[in-house]
């Protein structure tokens, strides 16, 4: 059985040759901007954050260590928590434990692609029951995985690639796609995520595809949607972006079957509980 874990190690010598030609962080620039940063929170009345440089440092690193770049993102941020405080309300793993358990939508590969990127898989075709998990669990499930994955510094440095799996999509499924759905998740991807989103790979979508895409075509930016491959069954195309060895089977690869799922995961996340409530509390202030 695979184990499966969060990787908090600290950046080796390539890591950090990435990190300064990528983000521009060397030790000059990260304590100017971190310094910078934290008297823009200080002076913001209007919004609640950790302070530490630890912190900071993971809002600086997307946006290339630009202090007021990071100051924006922690504003948007707090914006898109305020809109969906409905849907996001006391998101946590023990909160969501269930939606872990009873559904193997989401899961986390643990090869990183040749470029040390995290690879997200979601499987949002025949194993996806929408009556189990409603696409407003699903999204929960996302945003607690986005936490994890802001744990770890090599995932803040490199970034994370998601593979879309529409293998056996019906159109039963098709219209459990919300446009709320799609607008939210959308809007957390292209203004809320504090995480690199280097690729989206879309494979094995059937014809009835065509619906769920016109939902997320319309508002998708240039940006993202120059980083959205489209692969039909063609695994030979997806492995022209990401190598066979970091791959499973299931996907033409080379590192084996995928033995375990988001069940798994689940008590990797939840030993750190009480950091994402903590987290979560972040935003605009309440006061």
């Amino acid at each position: 059985m695979t184990i499966v874990s969060l990787d908090q190690t600290s950046l080796d010598e390539l890591d950090r040759a990435v990190a300064e030609k990528e983000l521009r962080e060397t030790p000059a620039i990260k304590q100017a901007a971190i310094q910078e940063l934290r008297q823009l929170l200080a002076d913001d009345k209007t919004l609640h954050y950790d302070d530490s440089d630890e912190f900071l440092q993971l809002i600086l690193r997307p946006v290339k260590y630009y202090p007021e770049s990071a100051h924006k993102l922690l504003q948007r941020i707090a914006e898109f928590k305020k809109k969906n405080d409905e849907v996001l309300q006391n998101v946590s793993p023990l909160t969501d434990e269930e939606s872990f358990f009873k559904s193997r939508v989401l899961n986390v590969l643990v090869d990183r692609d040749q470029h040390r990127r995290r690879i997200l898989t979601m499987c949002l075709g025949k194993p996806w029951d929408p009556r189990v998990l409603d696409t407003d669990k699903l999204f929960r499930m996302l945003y607690i995985i986005h936490y994890g994955a802001l744990m770890e510094p090599k995932t803040q440095v490199h970034g994370t690639v998601i593979i879309m799996d529409f293998g056996g999509l019906s159109y039963s499924q098709a219209v459990a796609f919300t446009p709320a759905f799609s607008q939210r998740l959308l809007t957390f991807i292209q203004d809320a995520m504090p995480l690199r989103l280097k690729a989206v790979h879309i494979i094995f979508q059937p014809m009835v595809f065509k619906i769920v895409w016109s939902l997320f075509s319309r508002i998708i930016r240039e940006k993202l949607r120059k980083r959205i491959h489209f692969h039909n069954s063609n695994v030979s195309s997806l492995h022209k972006h990401i190598d066979k060895s970091c791959l499973p089977e299931k996907y033409g690869g080379t590192s084996g079957k995928i033995d375990y799922s988001c069940e798994d995961w689940y008590p990797v996340i939840a030993k750190f509980e009480d950091t994402i409530k903590v987290w979560h509390s972040y935003g605009y202030r309440k006061d």
